[in-house]
Protein backbone atom coordinates (compact mmCIF):
# COMPACT_ATOMS: atom_id res chain seq x y z
CA UNK A 1 0.00 0.00 0.00
CA UNK A 2 1.40 3.51 -0.70
CA UNK A 3 0.23 5.86 1.45
CA UNK A 4 1.04 10.02 1.06
CA UNK A 5 0.16 12.47 4.39
CA UNK A 6 -0.66 15.77 2.83
CA UNK A 7 0.50 17.79 5.94
CA UNK A 8 2.20 21.38 7.17
CA UNK A 9 4.35 22.42 10.42
CA UNK A 10 5.25 25.93 10.22
CA UNK A 11 5.74 29.13 13.18
CA UNK A 12 1.49 29.52 13.28
CA UNK A 13 0.72 25.64 12.57
CA UNK A 14 2.89 24.34 14.94
CA UNK A 15 4.60 21.13 15.29
CA UNK A 16 1.38 18.49 16.40
CA UNK A 17 -0.14 17.27 13.14
CA UNK A 18 3.77 15.99 11.63
CA UNK A 19 4.53 14.50 14.89
CA UNK A 20 1.24 12.34 14.99
CA UNK A 21 1.23 11.55 11.22
CA UNK A 22 4.75 10.63 11.94
CA UNK A 23 3.25 8.12 14.66
CA UNK A 24 1.30 6.16 12.14
CA UNK A 25 3.67 6.11 9.88
CA UNK A 26 6.11 4.19 11.63
CA UNK A 27 3.72 1.85 12.22
CA UNK A 28 2.65 1.53 8.74
CA UNK A 29 6.46 0.84 7.75
CA UNK A 30 6.40 -1.91 10.29
CA UNK A 31 3.92 -3.57 8.43
CA UNK A 32 5.44 -3.63 5.23
CA UNK A 33 3.89 -0.60 3.34
CA UNK A 34 5.30 2.62 1.04
CA UNK A 35 5.08 6.04 3.04
CA UNK A 36 5.88 9.36 1.98
CA UNK A 37 5.48 13.15 2.83
CA UNK A 38 4.33 16.16 0.95
CA UNK A 39 4.37 19.34 2.73
CA UNK A 40 4.47 23.02 2.05
CA UNK A 41 8.34 25.02 2.23
CA UNK A 42 6.61 27.28 5.31
CA UNK A 43 8.68 29.04 8.39
CA UNK A 44 9.15 26.57 10.72
CA UNK A 45 8.63 23.87 8.67
CA UNK A 46 9.55 20.26 9.91
CA UNK A 47 10.67 18.50 6.27
CA UNK A 48 13.97 17.82 6.94
CA UNK A 49 12.77 16.29 10.25
CA UNK A 50 10.52 13.83 8.28
CA UNK A 51 13.33 13.39 6.46
CA UNK A 52 15.70 12.14 8.96
CA UNK A 53 12.95 10.16 10.66
CA UNK A 54 13.70 8.10 7.29
CA UNK A 55 10.58 9.02 4.77
CA UNK A 56 10.60 10.60 1.70
CA UNK A 57 9.88 14.22 1.05
CA UNK A 58 7.89 15.95 -1.56
CA UNK A 59 7.95 19.58 -1.31
CA UNK A 60 4.97 21.09 -3.14
CA UNK A 61 5.22 24.25 -4.83
CA UNK A 62 6.41 27.35 -2.47
CA UNK A 63 3.35 29.25 -2.10
CA UNK A 64 3.43 33.21 -3.71
CA UNK A 65 3.22 35.24 -0.66
CA UNK A 66 3.07 34.75 3.05
CA UNK A 67 -0.23 34.76 4.69
CA UNK A 68 -0.72 36.03 8.09
CA UNK A 69 -3.29 34.23 10.64
CA UNK A 70 -5.85 36.95 11.57
CA UNK A 71 -6.32 35.01 15.50
CA UNK A 72 -5.67 31.58 16.56
CA UNK A 73 -8.62 29.86 14.74
CA UNK A 74 -8.00 31.30 11.14
CA UNK A 75 -7.74 28.00 9.80
CA UNK A 76 -8.26 28.76 5.98
CA UNK A 77 -4.70 31.35 6.38
CA UNK A 78 -2.67 27.63 7.15
CA UNK A 79 -2.74 27.09 3.22
CA UNK A 80 -1.08 30.35 1.68
CA UNK A 81 -2.69 29.72 -1.66
CA UNK A 82 -6.47 28.56 -2.74
CA UNK A 83 -7.33 24.64 -2.32
CA UNK A 84 -7.85 23.93 -5.76
CA UNK A 85 -4.38 25.26 -6.78
CA UNK A 86 -2.51 23.01 -3.77
CA UNK A 87 -4.84 19.81 -4.45
CA UNK A 88 -3.29 19.98 -8.25
CA UNK A 89 0.10 20.85 -7.23
CA UNK A 90 -0.16 17.85 -4.87
CA UNK A 91 -1.46 15.59 -7.80
CA UNK A 92 1.25 16.75 -9.76
CA UNK A 93 3.82 16.31 -7.07
CA UNK A 94 2.56 12.97 -6.10
CA UNK A 95 1.23 11.04 -9.41
CA UNK A 96 0.32 8.04 -7.53
CA UNK A 97 -1.04 7.07 -4.50
CA UNK A 98 -3.06 3.92 -3.00
CA UNK A 99 -3.93 6.21 0.13
CA UNK A 100 -4.00 9.72 1.20
CA UNK A 101 -4.10 11.18 4.42
CA UNK A 102 -4.63 14.42 5.36
CA UNK A 103 -4.12 15.69 8.45
CA UNK A 104 -4.65 20.18 7.63
CA UNK A 105 -7.13 22.67 9.40
CA UNK A 106 -6.98 23.98 5.83
CA UNK A 107 -7.64 20.96 3.50
CA UNK A 108 -11.09 19.25 3.75
CA UNK A 109 -13.91 18.24 1.19
CA UNK A 110 -13.27 20.39 -2.13
CA UNK A 111 -9.38 18.93 -2.44
CA UNK A 112 -10.67 15.57 -1.16
CA UNK A 113 -12.85 15.74 -4.28
CA UNK A 114 -9.93 16.88 -6.49
CA UNK A 115 -7.16 14.57 -5.50
CA UNK A 116 -9.71 11.35 -4.84
CA UNK A 117 -11.09 11.41 -8.53
CA UNK A 118 -7.53 12.44 -10.03
CA UNK A 119 -5.78 9.43 -8.26
CA UNK A 120 -8.80 7.17 -7.61
CA UNK A 121 -7.20 6.69 -4.49
CA UNK A 122 -9.21 6.17 -0.63
CA UNK A 123 -8.85 9.49 1.35
CA UNK A 124 -8.41 9.47 4.85
CA UNK A 125 -9.05 12.74 7.22
CA UNK A 126 -7.49 12.99 10.27
CA UNK A 127 -9.70 15.92 12.04
CA UNK A 128 -10.37 18.04 15.62
CA UNK A 129 -12.57 19.77 14.10
CA UNK A 130 -15.87 18.34 13.03
CA UNK A 131 -15.07 19.45 9.31
CA UNK A 132 -16.44 18.34 6.08
CA UNK A 133 -14.45 15.92 4.25
CA UNK A 134 -15.07 13.97 1.44
CA UNK A 135 -13.35 10.72 3.37
CA UNK A 136 -13.03 6.92 3.22
CA UNK A 137 -11.96 7.26 7.13
CA UNK A 138 -12.82 10.17 9.49
CA UNK A 139 -9.74 9.48 12.46
CA UNK A 140 -10.84 12.14 15.34
CA UNK A 141 -8.92 11.00 18.38
CA UNK A 142 -10.91 13.51 20.78
CA UNK A 143 -11.83 12.40 24.23
CA UNK A 144 -15.90 12.40 23.80
CA UNK A 145 -16.36 12.43 20.14
CA UNK A 146 -18.98 10.42 18.32
CA UNK A 147 -19.29 8.81 15.08
CA UNK A 148 -22.68 11.06 14.58
CA UNK A 149 -20.88 14.35 15.46
CA UNK A 150 -19.52 14.23 11.39
CA UNK A 151 -22.19 14.50 8.27
CA UNK A 152 -20.01 11.79 6.38
CA UNK A 153 -22.08 9.52 4.60
CA UNK A 154 -20.26 6.53 3.49
CA UNK A 155 -16.75 7.21 5.33
CA UNK A 156 -15.44 5.00 8.43
CA UNK A 157 -15.53 7.02 11.69
CA UNK A 158 -12.64 6.05 14.33
CA UNK A 159 -14.21 8.51 16.98
CA UNK A 160 -12.40 8.88 20.55
CA UNK A 161 -9.76 8.47 22.41
CA UNK A 162 -9.08 4.55 21.67
CA UNK A 163 -7.49 5.91 18.43
CA UNK A 164 -5.29 8.51 19.96
CA UNK A 165 -1.88 8.45 17.67
CA UNK A 166 0.83 7.60 20.03
CA UNK A 167 3.86 5.75 19.07
CA UNK A 168 4.84 2.15 20.31
CA UNK A 169 6.94 3.84 23.29
CA UNK A 170 3.48 4.54 25.50
CA UNK A 171 1.77 1.32 24.75
CA UNK A 172 5.42 -0.39 25.80
CA UNK A 173 5.47 1.89 28.83
CA UNK A 174 1.82 1.22 29.82
CA UNK A 175 1.90 -1.60 32.17
CA UNK A 176 4.54 0.15 34.28
CA UNK A 177 2.23 3.08 34.73
CA UNK A 178 -0.35 0.98 35.94
CA UNK A 179 1.57 0.89 39.40
CA UNK A 180 3.37 4.06 39.42
CA UNK A 181 3.36 5.72 42.30
CA UNK A 182 3.69 9.82 43.70
CA UNK A 183 7.42 10.93 44.97
CA UNK A 184 5.31 12.92 47.29
CA UNK A 185 8.35 14.73 49.20
CA UNK A 186 10.57 15.82 46.05
CA UNK A 187 7.75 15.70 42.90
CA UNK A 188 8.93 15.86 39.49
CA UNK A 189 7.65 18.27 37.41
CA UNK A 190 7.52 18.51 33.81
CA UNK A 191 6.66 21.49 31.42
CA UNK A 192 6.15 21.11 27.95
CA UNK A 193 3.91 23.38 26.25
CA UNK A 194 4.30 21.88 22.68
CA UNK A 195 7.07 23.00 19.91
CA UNK A 196 6.08 26.85 19.64
CA UNK A 197 4.83 28.27 22.58
CA UNK A 198 4.39 31.36 21.00
CA UNK A 199 2.34 33.21 24.33
CA UNK A 200 5.59 31.85 26.55
CA UNK A 201 2.99 30.72 28.39
CA UNK A 202 6.41 27.85 29.88
CA UNK A 203 8.38 31.19 31.37
CA UNK A 204 4.59 32.38 32.78
CA UNK A 205 4.16 28.98 34.50
CA UNK A 206 8.19 28.47 35.86
CA UNK A 207 7.79 32.35 37.67
CA UNK A 208 4.73 31.41 39.06
CA UNK A 209 5.25 27.96 40.78
CA UNK A 210 9.36 27.69 40.84
CA UNK A 211 9.67 29.53 44.06
CA UNK A 212 7.02 28.42 46.04
CA UNK A 213 7.02 24.54 45.80
CA UNK A 214 10.01 22.41 46.89
CA UNK A 215 9.98 20.30 43.06
CA UNK A 216 12.58 19.26 40.45
CA UNK A 217 11.40 20.85 37.26
CA UNK A 218 11.77 19.34 33.44
CA UNK A 219 11.13 22.13 30.52
CA UNK A 220 10.73 20.66 27.29
CA UNK A 221 11.39 23.22 24.84
CA UNK A 222 12.36 23.22 20.99
CA UNK A 223 14.49 25.84 19.34
CA UNK A 224 11.90 27.01 17.26
CA UNK A 225 9.99 28.67 19.90
CA UNK A 226 10.22 32.50 19.56
CA UNK A 227 10.59 32.54 23.34
CA UNK A 228 13.51 29.63 23.18
CA UNK A 229 16.62 31.67 24.01
CA UNK A 230 14.94 33.58 27.07
CA UNK A 231 13.25 30.34 28.72
CA UNK A 232 16.77 28.51 28.43
CA UNK A 233 18.46 31.20 30.15
CA UNK A 234 15.96 31.14 33.23
CA UNK A 235 16.28 27.70 33.21
CA UNK A 236 20.23 27.98 33.47
CA UNK A 237 19.95 30.47 36.32
CA UNK A 238 17.66 28.21 38.81
CA UNK A 239 18.83 25.22 41.14
CA UNK A 240 16.43 21.76 40.28
CA UNK A 241 15.69 23.15 36.81
CA UNK A 242 16.75 21.23 33.75
CA UNK A 243 16.02 22.34 30.38
CA UNK A 244 15.95 19.85 27.16
CA UNK A 245 15.44 21.11 23.44
CA UNK A 246 14.23 17.78 22.44
CA UNK A 247 13.39 14.18 23.44
CA UNK A 248 13.25 11.25 21.11
CA UNK A 249 11.86 8.92 23.90
CA UNK A 250 9.07 11.00 25.40
CA UNK A 251 7.62 8.11 27.36
CA UNK A 252 10.35 7.62 29.50
CA UNK A 253 10.21 11.23 30.46
CA UNK A 254 6.67 11.32 31.09
CA UNK A 255 7.24 8.07 32.79
CA UNK A 256 10.34 9.62 35.16
CA UNK A 257 8.24 12.81 35.95
CA UNK A 258 5.23 13.21 38.40
CA UNK A 259 2.95 15.96 37.11
CA UNK A 260 2.61 17.06 34.25
CA UNK A 261 1.64 21.07 33.31
CA UNK A 262 0.99 21.55 29.27
CA UNK A 263 -1.23 22.85 26.55
CA UNK A 264 -4.08 20.12 25.52
CA UNK A 265 -2.86 18.99 22.07
CA UNK A 266 -2.08 15.79 21.60
CA UNK A 267 0.26 15.13 24.43
CA UNK A 268 -3.02 14.83 26.16
CA UNK A 269 -3.64 11.52 25.54
CA UNK A 270 0.28 9.99 26.00
CA UNK A 271 -0.20 11.78 29.87
CA UNK A 272 -3.22 9.51 30.04
CA UNK A 273 -1.83 6.68 28.57
CA UNK A 274 0.87 6.67 31.22
CA UNK A 275 -1.96 8.13 34.22
CA UNK A 276 0.06 11.51 34.50
CA UNK A 277 -1.59 13.85 36.38
CA UNK A 278 -1.74 17.14 34.69
CA UNK A 279 -2.43 21.21 34.93
CA UNK A 280 -3.76 22.23 31.52
CA UNK A 281 -2.98 25.28 29.93
CA UNK A 282 -5.20 25.91 26.59
CA UNK A 283 -3.08 28.09 23.83
CA UNK A 284 -5.37 27.91 20.72
CA UNK A 285 -8.96 27.61 19.88
CA UNK A 286 -8.84 24.01 19.17
CA UNK A 287 -7.47 22.73 22.35
CA UNK A 288 -10.54 24.02 23.93
CA UNK A 289 -12.58 20.66 23.51
CA UNK A 290 -10.09 18.68 24.81
CA UNK A 291 -9.48 20.64 27.68
CA UNK A 292 -13.16 20.07 28.41
CA UNK A 293 -13.34 16.48 28.01
CA UNK A 294 -10.24 16.11 30.59
CA UNK A 295 -11.67 17.80 33.13
CA UNK A 296 -15.10 16.75 32.65
CA UNK A 297 -13.60 12.83 33.44
CA UNK A 298 -11.52 14.46 36.14
CA UNK A 299 -8.23 13.72 34.48
CA UNK A 300 -7.01 17.31 34.56
CA UNK A 301 -7.31 20.63 35.93
CA UNK A 302 -7.62 23.79 33.86
CA UNK A 303 -6.13 27.03 34.36
CA UNK A 304 -5.89 29.84 31.64
CA UNK A 305 -3.30 32.03 30.71
CA UNK A 306 -4.39 34.65 32.42
CA UNK A 307 -5.17 32.95 35.49
CA UNK A 308 -1.40 31.32 35.63
CA UNK A 309 -0.22 34.09 38.23
CA UNK A 310 -3.37 34.17 40.38
CA UNK A 311 -4.17 29.79 40.71
CA UNK A 312 -1.46 27.74 39.32
CA UNK A 313 -0.10 26.83 42.90
CA UNK A 314 -3.48 26.29 44.14
CA UNK A 315 -3.78 23.87 41.11
CA UNK A 316 -0.51 22.07 42.24
CA UNK A 317 -1.55 21.50 45.32
CA UNK A 318 -4.61 19.86 44.35
CA UNK A 319 -3.11 17.89 42.15
CA UNK A 320 -0.80 16.57 44.92
CA UNK A 321 -3.90 16.12 46.96
CA UNK A 322 -5.89 13.71 44.40
CA UNK A 323 -2.57 12.37 42.88
CA UNK A 324 -4.18 8.58 43.07
CA UNK A 325 -7.69 9.58 41.44
CA UNK A 326 -6.27 11.61 38.82
CA UNK A 327 -3.56 8.99 37.61
CA UNK A 328 -6.94 6.54 37.74
CA UNK A 329 -8.88 8.84 35.79
CA UNK A 330 -5.88 9.63 33.46
CA UNK A 331 -5.53 5.29 32.75
CA UNK A 332 -9.23 4.92 31.84
CA UNK A 333 -9.13 7.29 28.96
CA UNK A 334 -6.27 5.92 26.69
CA UNK A 335 -4.68 2.77 26.50
CA UNK A 336 -1.39 3.89 23.78
CA UNK A 337 -3.09 1.48 21.33
CA UNK A 338 -4.87 3.55 19.12
CA UNK A 339 -2.47 3.59 16.10
CA UNK A 340 -2.73 -0.36 16.23
CA UNK A 341 -6.61 0.06 15.98
CA UNK A 342 -5.92 2.60 13.17
CA UNK A 343 -3.56 0.54 11.02
CA UNK A 344 -5.98 -2.65 10.98
CA UNK A 345 -9.04 -0.07 10.05
CA UNK A 346 -6.37 1.33 6.96
CA UNK A 347 -5.47 -2.07 6.01
CA UNK A 348 -9.53 -3.26 5.43
CA UNK A 349 -10.00 -0.18 3.70
CA UNK A 350 -7.64 -0.68 1.32
CA UNK A 351 -8.41 -4.08 0.59
CA UNK A 352 -12.28 -3.47 0.70
CA UNK A 353 -12.85 -6.07 3.06
CA UNK A 354 -16.81 -5.44 3.91
CA UNK A 355 -17.04 -8.84 5.62
CA UNK A 356 -14.57 -8.89 7.92
CA UNK A 357 -15.11 -7.89 11.85
CA UNK A 358 -13.83 -4.93 14.10
CA UNK A 359 -13.28 -4.85 17.68
CA UNK A 360 -15.32 -2.00 19.36
CA UNK A 361 -15.28 -1.09 22.95
CA UNK A 362 -18.04 -2.09 25.12
CA UNK A 363 -20.02 0.56 26.70
CA UNK A 364 -23.47 0.94 26.43
CA UNK A 365 -26.31 -0.62 28.56
CA UNK A 366 -27.13 -2.82 25.48
CA UNK A 367 -24.15 -4.27 25.21
CA UNK A 368 -24.47 -5.47 29.00
CA UNK A 369 -28.30 -7.08 27.91
CA UNK A 370 -26.83 -8.61 25.22
CA UNK A 371 -23.93 -10.18 26.86
CA UNK A 372 -26.64 -11.22 29.34
CA UNK A 373 -28.65 -13.08 26.62
CA UNK A 374 -25.32 -15.04 24.96
CA UNK A 375 -24.46 -15.94 28.53
CA UNK A 376 -27.67 -16.88 29.40
CA UNK A 377 -27.80 -19.49 26.47
CA UNK A 378 -27.86 -23.32 27.40
CA UNK A 379 -24.84 -23.81 24.50
CA UNK A 380 -22.84 -21.02 25.89
CA UNK A 381 -23.51 -22.35 30.06
CA UNK A 382 -22.24 -26.21 28.47
CA UNK A 383 -19.06 -25.39 27.83
CA UNK A 384 -18.38 -22.08 30.64
CA UNK A 385 -15.80 -22.36 33.24
CA UNK A 386 -18.41 -21.70 35.70
CA UNK A 387 -21.71 -23.73 34.36
CA UNK A 388 -24.03 -21.78 37.21
CA UNK A 389 -26.46 -19.30 35.21
CA UNK A 390 -25.38 -15.76 36.67
CA UNK A 391 -28.89 -13.44 37.77
CA UNK A 392 -29.32 -10.22 36.08
CA UNK A 393 -28.11 -8.59 38.84
CA UNK A 394 -24.63 -10.26 38.95
CA UNK A 395 -24.28 -9.73 35.61
CA UNK A 396 -24.74 -6.35 35.79
CA UNK A 397 -22.77 -5.74 38.97
CA UNK A 398 -19.38 -7.91 37.04
CA UNK A 399 -19.61 -6.86 33.87
CA UNK A 400 -20.46 -2.66 34.88
CA UNK A 401 -17.25 -3.35 36.84
CA UNK A 402 -15.14 -4.70 33.95
CA UNK A 403 -16.43 -1.51 31.67
CA UNK A 404 -14.36 0.90 34.40
CA UNK A 405 -11.43 -1.38 35.17
CA UNK A 406 -8.58 0.13 34.30
CA UNK A 407 -6.24 -3.10 33.82
CA UNK A 408 -8.64 -5.03 31.38
CA UNK A 409 -10.06 -4.94 27.92
CA UNK A 410 -14.26 -5.73 27.26
CA UNK A 411 -14.56 -5.57 23.25
CA UNK A 412 -17.63 -6.40 21.14
CA UNK A 413 -16.97 -8.23 17.79
CA UNK A 414 -18.89 -6.68 15.79
CA UNK A 415 -19.90 -7.12 11.61
CA UNK A 416 -17.79 -4.72 9.49
CA UNK A 417 -20.50 -3.91 6.86
CA UNK A 418 -23.89 -4.56 8.86
CA UNK A 419 -22.68 -3.49 12.11
CA UNK A 420 -24.38 -6.07 14.10
CA UNK A 421 -22.36 -7.20 17.41
CA UNK A 422 -21.46 -10.91 17.11
CA UNK A 423 -19.65 -11.84 20.69
CA UNK A 424 -17.75 -10.09 23.07
CA UNK A 425 -13.91 -10.62 23.63
CA UNK A 426 -12.13 -9.95 27.02
CA UNK A 427 -8.40 -9.25 28.06
CA UNK A 428 -8.56 -9.74 31.97
CA UNK A 429 -5.22 -8.49 33.25
CA UNK A 430 -3.48 -11.50 35.55
CA UNK A 431 -0.23 -9.76 36.46
CA UNK A 432 2.25 -7.27 34.20
CA UNK A 433 2.20 -7.92 30.77
CA UNK A 434 -0.32 -11.24 31.17
CA UNK A 435 -3.98 -11.38 30.45
CA UNK A 436 -6.40 -14.25 30.33
CA UNK A 437 -8.67 -14.16 27.13
CA UNK A 438 -12.03 -15.07 26.72
CA UNK A 439 -14.66 -15.42 24.03
CA UNK A 440 -18.55 -15.30 23.61
CA UNK A 441 -20.24 -15.73 20.40
CA UNK A 442 -23.38 -15.42 19.56
CA UNK A 443 -24.95 -18.42 19.94
CA UNK A 444 -26.44 -18.32 16.18
CA UNK A 445 -23.45 -17.52 15.00
CA UNK A 446 -21.73 -20.53 16.56
CA UNK A 447 -19.28 -21.57 13.45
CA UNK A 448 -19.14 -18.81 11.27
CA UNK A 449 -15.24 -17.67 12.24
CA UNK A 450 -16.23 -14.97 14.76
CA UNK A 451 -14.13 -15.92 17.75
CA UNK A 452 -10.67 -16.89 15.02
CA UNK A 453 -10.99 -13.25 13.32
CA UNK A 454 -11.71 -12.32 16.80
CA UNK A 455 -7.94 -13.73 18.27
CA UNK A 456 -6.38 -12.37 14.63
CA UNK A 457 -7.25 -9.07 15.77
CA UNK A 458 -6.27 -9.44 19.27
CA UNK A 459 -2.92 -10.51 18.01
CA UNK A 460 -2.95 -7.19 15.86
CA UNK A 461 -3.77 -4.98 18.79
CA UNK A 462 -1.88 -6.40 21.40
CA UNK A 463 1.10 -8.29 19.86
CA UNK A 464 3.29 -7.60 22.87
CA UNK A 465 1.64 -8.77 26.09
CA UNK A 466 1.31 -12.83 26.93
CA UNK A 467 -2.04 -14.55 26.38
CA UNK A 468 -3.54 -17.13 28.46
CA UNK A 469 -6.49 -19.35 27.77
CA UNK A 470 -8.20 -21.76 29.73
CA UNK A 471 -10.40 -24.24 27.80
CA UNK A 472 -12.59 -27.48 29.69
CA UNK A 473 -10.82 -30.56 27.72
CA UNK A 474 -14.78 -31.26 26.66
CA UNK A 475 -14.95 -27.82 25.00
CA UNK A 476 -13.52 -29.51 21.55
CA UNK A 477 -14.62 -26.60 19.49
CA UNK A 478 -12.62 -23.90 21.44
CA UNK A 479 -9.49 -26.30 21.44
CA UNK A 480 -9.54 -26.20 18.13
CA UNK A 481 -9.84 -22.46 18.05
CA UNK A 482 -6.89 -21.68 19.94
CA UNK A 483 -4.85 -24.52 18.47
CA UNK A 484 -5.63 -22.33 14.94
CA UNK A 485 -4.91 -19.34 16.43
CA UNK A 486 -1.28 -20.91 17.27
CA UNK A 487 -1.43 -21.13 21.01
CA UNK A 488 0.53 -23.23 22.37
CA UNK A 489 -1.06 -25.80 24.46
CA UNK A 490 0.62 -25.99 28.01
CA UNK A 491 -1.73 -29.03 29.60
CA UNK A 492 -5.39 -30.26 29.08
CA UNK A 493 -7.17 -27.11 29.86
CA UNK A 494 -4.25 -24.17 29.47
CA UNK A 495 -2.67 -22.44 26.05
CA UNK A 496 -0.93 -20.00 25.82
CA UNK A 497 0.29 -17.54 22.93
CA UNK A 498 3.60 -15.62 23.93
CA UNK A 499 4.53 -11.89 22.43
CA UNK A 500 4.56 -11.54 18.70
CA UNK A 501 7.13 -8.83 18.82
Amino acid sequence: MKVVFRVDASVWIGSGHVMRCLVLADELVSHGHDVSFACLPLEGDMRAFIGERGFNVITLTAPDQVVKLAHDADYAAWLPKPIPDDAHDFIHHVHAADVVVTDHYAIEKQWHEIVRARLNCKIVAIDDLVRTHCADMIIDQTLGRQASDYQAAGANMLAGSDYALLSRSFSRQRECALSRTLARHDPRVLVSMGGVDAPNATLNVLEALYPHVNATFTVLLSPRAPHYHEVKQWCSNHDNVNHVDFVTDMASLMMSHDIAIGAPGTTSWERACLGLPNILVPLADNQKMVCEQLVKHHAAIKVTLDEIPTRLLHAYQTILNRWEALKAANLALCDGRGVKRVVFELEQLWRDNVNSYRLERASSQQDIELVYQWQCHPNTRKYALNPSTPTWEQHYEWMSAKLHAINDYFYMIVERYSGKKMGAIRLDRLRAEHYLVSIFVDPTRYGKGVGAQALAIIDLIHPDVTVHATVLKENIPSQRLFQKACYQQIDEETYIRQPIQ
